[in-house]
């Protein structure tokens, strides 16, 4: 299967002020305006749920706020990216830090859970937090309690032909741990990925 033309990116940003302001991506120049759109609102949707998640009900405490994104997955008709935003609020001890990540097939604009990813009745659940445990004690990473199971929609993104499933601040792990990030090979799963999912598109040959 040949690689097929990457979407492009323009990024925007919304701003309210030198120490407040939020970078995100927008889709441009796709063929289908419908899917573009619709990709480019989610996107908008997400980021603006970051922005309020933070902001909350002190919005006057908000010192500073930067929201960035990286762009995770460009190929094989799938568009992976996260949507990070740290802010900091006046006499805070330190500042928080939100990531989404949110997975696309851009021919028909599906948005991906991770059950989308998996076989149905795969066990996906057991197997993925299976490798999770053997990562967190091959890596020796501290936790706040025992690791069991992660959840049916747990953070993830792709990233070529590796899924990443990732925690939030404070989930499992410390807050200077930051982000807890899990790579795994789609080799590793291969038996239980759907082979019409993104995943399947990462494995199959050029």
């Amino acid at each position: 299967m040949p690689n097929s033309f990457p979407v492009q990116i323009r990024t925007h940003q919304v701003s309210a002020g030198p120490d407040k302001i939020v970078y995100y991506p927008q889709v441009i120049l796709m063929n289908n305006y419908l899917i573009q759109n619709y990709i480019n609102q989610t996107i908008i949707k997400e980021t603006q749920g970051l922005i309020d998640q933070q902001v909350d009900e002190t919005p006057s405490t908000v010192a500073e706020m930067l929201g960035t994104y990286e762009i995770k997955n460009n190929q094989r008709d799938v568009l992976s990216l996260t949507l990070t935003n740290y802010t900091y609020h006046d006499k805070a001890a330190h500042g928080m830090t939100y990531k989404r990540a949110l997975t696309f097939d851009i021919k028909t604009g599906k948005r991906y859970e991770l059950k989308d990813l998996f076989k149905p009745d795969s066990n996906y659940i057991e197997r993925l937090s299976t490798i999770i445990k053997e990562q967190i004690k091959a890596r020796n990473i501290q936790l706040i309690e025992d690791f069991t199971l992660i959840s049916p929609n747990q953070d993830f993104y792709i990233a070529d032909k590796t899924l990443v499933i990732y925690f939030q601040l404070y989930d499992i792990t410390p807050y200077v741990f930051g982000f807890p990030m899990f790579p795994i090979s789609v080799y590793e799963i291969q038996d239980i990925i759907r082979e019409d999912g993104p995943l399947g598109k990462m494995v199959e040959n050029n």
